[in-house]
């Protein structure tokens, strides 16, 4: 990136689904902050507890309320609880929409980075849309082009969209950002977004890193199924809980480490001094993995059409050992000790440049 310095101020929102969009924003911050912008974050609840975690005075927060989806207990019911609270999820759209309107004056915003927040876009400033998900993952094919022509319809309304993805054949999410057909506005795919700088450890501290996230009631449920496992599990156990701001603590066998929460230098140590990451599914940490090379067992969300889609993607390419919430869990992590990873590797990277364009611009 260029040295040169910018006074551009920079409004940054996090989606409220689970703690990954919050985590990958940390990157983008960064960035902006090392280029001399003025950053805003934009957000409220756990992700804005991580944000600010991470960046303490170095940027100024704004209180967001978030879409506050929550899942069902059992998957047969996922799809019918997210459309039971569709009415609601638009109405915070709107509200976000006439929210940031008022903002952009008060704040004198000159640009505004929506990680998947669908009513932050404004013709007063340029907008842009990060995401993942071009083509959302449905059971079926009508469905699932009837969910993209509505997320185009979004996306569309912003000035370009950000891809964290590789352009290319070997990528990390398959059909979710290489659709057979685009949005109009502007795709650049700026590359994967990592917060942690892989390293190699000294040692090996932990057999097993085991990393919670996602909305409730799903992250404890799997928390309960691990939390029975960890007694019979060789080797040492760090527990991260993914709950930003908790001071709750849990009876654990001895073999077990538990924290609520780590930050980035904290998770980074974990990452590089444990032997596997268990984890969901999602997109972020899978990034994460990747970019550490790290042995995996991946649990997607039960009914998460997204991650179920990414479990089967990583598993093919043996990136990630993956199985199924309701499995023998003891079965699959012995599975995965003697599974033969194949890790990618993917060097390139537009953040840099994009950030660039919008400074310049």
């Amino acid at each position: 990136m260029s040295t040169a310095t910018s006074n551009k101020r920079v409004l940054v929102a996090p989606l409220d689904w689970g703690l990954g969009h919050a985590t990958r924003c940390i990157p983008i911050i960064k960035k902006l902050l090392e280029a001399g912008c003025s950053v805003f974050i934009a957000s409220d609840g756990p992700q804005l507890a991580l944000l600010k975690a991470e960046f303490d005075e170095a940027v100024r927060y704004l209180q967001l309320p978030g879409y506050r989806i929550s899942y069902s207990v059992s998957k047969r019911f996922l799809a019918l609880k997210i459309l039971q609270q569709t009415p609601k999820i638009l109405q915070k759209i709107n509200r976000e929409h006439e929210w940031l309107q008022s903002v952009i004056d008060q704040h004198k915003i000159d640009l505004v980075i929506s990680d998947n927040r669908y009513g932050l876009y404004s013709s007063k400033v340029p907008c842009i849309f990060i995401t993942h998900q071009l083509n959302i993952a449905a059971p079926f094919n009508r469905l699932r082009n009837l969910i993209r022509k509505i997320n185009y319809r979004f996306v569309n309304k912003y000035t370009v969209c950000w891809v964290p993805d590789t352009a290319a054949i070997k990528n990390i999410s398959g059909e979710l950002s290489h659709p057979c057909e685009l949005p109009r506005t502007p795709v650049k795919y700026i590359g994967l977004l990592n917060r942690l700088n892989p390293r190699a450890a000294q040692h090996t501290q932990y057999q097993w890193l085991i990393v919670l996230s996602g909305p409730e009631p799903q992250r404890t449920v799997l928390e309960k199924k691990l939390i029975q496992l960890i007694s019979k599990l060789e080797g040492k156990v760090l527990l991260a809980r993914g709950k930003p701001g908790s001071t709750e603590r849990l009876d654990m066998p001895g073999n077990c480490v538990v924290a609520n929460h780590l930050t980035g230098n904290e998770m980074e140590e974990a990452f590089a001094s444990s032997e596997f990451v268990v984890s969901r599914c999602g997109y972020t940490t899978v990034m994460e993995l990747v970019a550490f090379r790290k042995k995996s067992v991946l649990i997607p969300t039960p009914g998460q059409t997204e991650q179920e889609y990414l479990a089967t993607h990583l598993m093919g390419q043996h990136w990630a050992y993956c199985c199924s919430q309701d499995d023998d869990l003891l079965l699959h992590f012995n599975n995965a000790q003697s599974f033969e990873y194949n890790f990618p590797s993917f060097n390139e990277s537009g953040l840099d440049e994009a950030i660039q364009e919008l400074i310049d611009n």
